[in-house]
């Protein structure tokens, strides 16, 4: 069996490592992870195959001669690689997690720290007990922060993602209703996601907290390190919504202007912000990397040029004028939370355009699933506005006399039929009704 010690030496001296043989990595070092439909074990001859430099197996059967390296468990192993590697980094991490918005502040945080310095960031959604790892093993010595994204699921899954990351910093975005199914209930979301304070507790870290969420506020007594940002004046860093180009997100915050610096008149003394985000629900996200930067001692032009030049992508936060209508891409994820929000923030939006809003089911949501769409509907008939309905969720509660399709391919052809023009749509729905089918006739 090779030891954590040794698999590091032979990792520093491979490409990185990778775990898809689909996808191989010339001279990088191939981890034999198993599922419960497959043996990855079976395609470690194919890795080194395809340029491999070697490959991680639990197989006895499969370790031939040396370019395979035995280890008890290859999930493990990763694991406890990442860890291993992450300690030789005497660098600030920060973990980042929450219900909602935290794909969002990794990004917007990433823009402001390595504006700064070289920073790195989990890619995408790499945010769970296989991509964390996997993200933390691309960290190189010009490295001078980390930020890892940390999703979850289950009761547990932040607690263990923190043994692997080991954040000197944290921050959670905010707590509702996701993934209900495997939390079994709002409690238990909260005791999952507040993990991280729990390590930061424990290990004298450093918390930025949303100062105007209570439930936060309450959550994070006893980190001694809290670093608060939000719209009241209590907070450590502040800021608040003011008028500019609609549809998108302008704020300002509250850092002193430097001579030199015109401020913006009616506006309390501070910086300017004009951002691509679509939604107010995303000034939390915005403030909390101004926080970040902050504390990371960012000059405050640079923490303001990377917010205002940040550009969300898949569907998230995203403005597009398709050249027939205006759409607000929200379709990356939903739940019940996320789409309240969506919602409320779409019926507000000053436009002359007539509204209208194509909603996908949302998933994992237990036993409680026809309530919350239920709530959906009844909230979209409280705000006024024209909406179509994606998915057997929705289908499910076409009685009640919505529009309703099984899934985006019968949406795409309904409104192919029937076109439309000179709109503001919404759309919004779980990744897994794929709504970003729909964008191309619109």
């Amino acid at each position: 069996m090779v030891s954590i010690g040794s698999l590091h030496a032979r990792f520093l001296a491979t490409a990185g490592v990778f775990t898809d043989t689909r996808k191989p990595l010339a001279g990088g070092m191939f981890f034999a992870l198993s599922g419960p439909n497959f043996n990855a074990n079976a395609f470690a001859a194919n890795a080194l195959e395809g340029g491999a430099a070697c490959a991680v197996v639990d197989d006895p059967a499969v370790a031939v001669d040396d370019r395979f390296l035995l280890v008890p468990d290859t999930l493990k192993a990763l694991q406890d690689l990442a860890r291993h590697h992450r300690r030789s980094f005497n660098i600030p991490f920060i973990g980042i997690t929450g219900t909602n918005g935290k794909t969002t502040t990794k990004e917007l945080v990433h823009a402001v720290l390595s504006a700064d310095r070289p920073t790195l960031a989990t890619e995408g959604n790499l945010n769970n007990h296989i991509g964390v790892p996997l993200t933390l093993l691309k960290l190189k010595p010009e490295h001078r922060i980390a930020i890892i994204e940390m999703g979850a699921s289950k009761p547990g899954d932040i607690a263990e993602l923190c043994a692997i990351a080991e954040p000197t910093h944290g921050l959670i975005t905010n707590i509702g209703k996701a993934h209900l199914e495997g939390f079994g209930s709002l409690d238990g979301v909260v005791r999952t996601k507040t993990e991280l304070y729990a390590w930061l507790r424990e290990h004298e870290g450093t918390a930025f907290v949303n100062g105007d969420d209570t439930l936060l506020m309450e959550q994070s007594e006893g980190i001694t390190k809290r670093f608060t940002y939000g719209t009241g004046v209590k907070n450590r860093i502040h800021g608040d919504f003011i008028d500019g180009p609609a549809p998108y997100l302008n704020f300002y915050f509250n850092a002193p202007s430097p001579a030199g610096v015109a401020t913006v008149p009616g506006i309390p003394s501070g910086w300017y912000c004009e951002t691509q985000l679509v939604g107010t629900y995303n000034l939390p996200n915005a403030l909390a990397a101004v926080a970040v930067g902050k504390l990371f001692r960012v000059p405050d032009d640079l923490i303001t040029d990377a917010i205002c030049s940040y550009e969300p992508a898949n569907s998230r936060s995203q403005f597009k004028d398709t050249g027939r209508n205006h759409l607000v891409l929200d379709a990356y994820n939903a739940n019940p939370t996320s789409m309240a929000a969506a919602l409320e923030n779409f019926a507000a939006l000053r436009s002359e355009r007539p509204k209208l809003a194509i909603l996908g089911g949302m998933k994992e949501l237990g036993e409680g699933s026809r309530a919350e769409h239920e709530a959906v509907i009844a909230l979209v008939r409280r705000l006024g506005l024209e909406a179509v309905f994606v998915g057997p969720e929705f289908m499910e509660l076409a009685k009640t006399g919505i529009t309703a399709y099984t899934d985006a391919n019968a949406a795409m052809h309904a409104l192919q039929q029937d076109p439309m023009a000179g709109r503001l749509i919404l759309v919004k729905g779980s990744r897994g009704v794929r709504l970003e089918e729909v964008v191309g006739v619109l």
